[in-house]
């Protein structure tokens, strides 16, 4: 059996930008994609703490240490630019490997820069 496990997180990201006429998707700062373990193009949940909305897209790469966040396509009709958010990323695990995953949990701060980075959360 697999189990769906949190993996990484970029907790309290401030969204930079939100552009409607993108393909859906999200751009995020290539240096907090590599601190949660955020893989390019890997399906992650966004929650915005502004507002209360939730949805699912996909990550995409923006430049290293830019602070950039930005929400592309029709999720730009819920998440705004200066929304707070959280970027989830999850992991399908036997229950061997459940025992020893520890996510990557990155507190950013209103910048978009790394205020804490626990591993073993």
């Amino acid at each position: 059996m697999l189990i769906k496990i949190l993996k990484g997180k970029l907790h309290r990201a401030r969204v930079t930008d939100a552009k409607l006429g993108y393909a859906g998707s999200i751009l995020i700062d290539s240096s907090l994609m590599e601190a949660a373990g955020i893989l390019p193009y890997e399906s992650v949940l966004v929650s915005d703490i502004t507002n209360g909305n939730r949805l699912e897209t996909y990550a995409v790469a923006a430049e290293a240490n830019s602070g950039q966040v930005v929400v592309l396509g029709a999720a730009a009709q819920l998440i705004k630019a200066g929304d707070i958010i959280i970027i989830f990323s999850f992991a399908y695990c036997t229950n061997e490997e459940v025992k020893t995953l520890k996510p990557k949990v990155i507190v950013l701060d209103e910048n978009n820069k790394i205020k804490t980075a626990d591993k073993n959360s």
